[in-house]
C-alpha cells in the first residue's frame, strides 16, 4: 500500500516515534489525511491558544494500518480526516477509545457521533449537483432524477469507488434498499457523458467545456474554486451549485472528523485539542478557510457556501451510510459504473 507518508512540522519522522511512550505536557501528535494547507491554520491556532505544540504526520492513505502496526508504542494522539467512511474504518482497526466529553456532546449533534464515542464531526461537506448556468435552466433537482432519461449523455462524475461517491451510494442503499439503488446507478450510469474520471473540480472543468451539463461534486470544491483558486475561477463560473435531495428527505451530508487514539500517550493534551475543534473559533475557520459547514450551532456559515441555498442536512445518521460502504461498492462492481 501506497503510504506517501511526509511530516509537516517534525524535523525528521523519528522525531515522534521516538518518543512514543512518553507524554509531552506542551505536545499534542496528530495525524490526518487533510491537506495541510487547509489545516495548519488551525493547529497554529490551537498552539496559540493553549500553548500546546502540534506535530503532525501526514498521509495520502494508511494511516489506520500505520497505527495499528505501531500498537501500544504510538505515538498518535488523534486521528483527524474526512469522510466517515476513514473514522470507521479506525474503529473496526481497533486503534480508537472513547472520547467522554460534555463538550463534544454538546456542540455535536447525536446524529454525527459515532454512538459509543470513538468519533465525531468538526465540520460537514453535502455532496451536490454542479450545473451549467448556461444550459441547466432548474434550480432544484433530486439524487433519484439523475437517472432520469432526459439526462442521457449530460452527466459528469469522479470514479464511482471514489469514497465521496462510496458515501452518496451508500447513503442511496440506506434510504431505498439495495434493488432499488442498483436500479438507479444503471439509470445514473446511462446518462453519463464519458467514463467516470478525475475529480470534482474536473467535473466543474469538463461542464464549462460544454461535455456535459451536470455533475456531482462537494460543496467546498465550487468555493474553492470561485474564491481562491484564480485559474478555475472560470470553471465556477460557468456553473451552479445546486442542493439536491433525497426523495422525501434532505441533502447527502459527509464529515470531517476527528478521533481520540486508543494507545494516546498525551491523552490530556488530545481532549484539549478535540474539544478546541468544535469551540467556536476553531468552527468559523472551518467555516472560512476549509469552506465547510460548521458543526457547532450558531456559527455563520461562510458568504459563498451560504449563497448555495439553505442547506437541509438528510436525517440518515452517518453510521448507517458506514454499514452500508460495502454494498455500495460491490453495486458500482455489478453495475460497471467505472466502466
Amino acid at each position: 500500500m501506497k503510504r506517501l507518508l511526509r511530516l509537516t512540522t517534525l524535523a525528521v519522522a523519528g522525531a515522534i516515534g521516538g518518543c512514543a511512550t512518553m507524554a509531552n505536557a506542551n505536545e499534542v501528535n496528530v495525524y490526518t489525511y487533510r491537506e495541510s494547507k487547509l489545516i495548519q491554520p488551525l493547529f497554529d491556532a490551537f498552539t496559540k491558544d493553549t500553548g500546546v505544540k502540534v506535530n503532525v504526520i501526514s498521509a495520502s492513505s494508511g494511516l489506520e494500518q500505520r497505527i495499528k502496526t505501531e500498537g501500544a508504542n504510538s505515538p498518535a494522539d488523534v486521528l483527524l480526516t474526512v469522510d466517515i467512511s476513514r473514522l470507521e474504518d479506525a474503529v473496526q482497526n481497533g486503534i480508537t477509545q472513547p472520547i467522554n466529553s460534555k463538550a463534544i456532546d454538546t456542540a455535536v449533534p447525536a446524529q454525527y457521533r459515532d454512538p459509543e464515542g470513538h468519533w465525531a464531526a468538526v465540520a460537514l461537506r453535502a455532496r451536490v449537483v454542479y450545473a451549467s448556468n448556461e444550459r441547466v435552466k432548474q434550480d432544484a433537482i433530486t439524487y433519484d432524477e439523475l437517472a432520469d432519461p432526459k439526462w442521457k449523455g449530460k452527466i459528469c462524475i469522479r470514479s464511482g469507488q471514489h469514497m465521496y461517491n462510496n458515501a452518496l451510494f451508500a447513503a442511496m442503499i440506506a434510504k431505498n434498499g439495495e434493488a432499488k439503488t442498483e436500479e438507479w446507478l444503471k439509470g445514473l450510469k446511462s446518462n453519463l457523458a464519458q467514463k467516470p474520471s478525475g475529480g470534482d473540480r474536473e467535473t466543474a472543468r469538463d461542464i464549462a467545456a460544454g461535455k456535459c451539463d451536470l455533475g456531482i461534486g462537494n460543496t467546498y470544491y465550487w468555493a474553492l474554486m470561485n474564491d481562491v483558486e484564480a485559474d478555475k475561477k472560470a470553471w465556477a463560473g460557468a456553473t451552479k451549485v445546486i442542493l439536491p435531495t433525497f426523495q422525501g428527505g434532505g441533502t447527502h451530508v459527509n464529515l470531517s472528523g476527528v478521533a481520540l487514539m486508543k494507545h494516546a500517550p498525551n491523552k490530556t493534551n488530545a481532549m484539549k485539542f478535540i474539544e478546541w475543534m468544535v469551540g467556536p473559533q476553531a468552527q468559523q475557520m472551518h467555516a472560512d478557510l476549509n469552506y465547510e459547514y460548521p458543526i457547532r450551532a450558531g456559527v455563520p456559515i461562510n458568504k459563498t457556501i451560504a449563497s448555495y441555498g439553505a442547506l437541509t442536512a438528510d436525517a440518515v445518521p452517518l453510521t448507517q451510510i458506514a454499514a452500508n460502504r460495502k454494498k455500495a461498492s460491490t453495486l458500482v462492481d455489478k453495475v460497471g459504473f467505472d466502466n
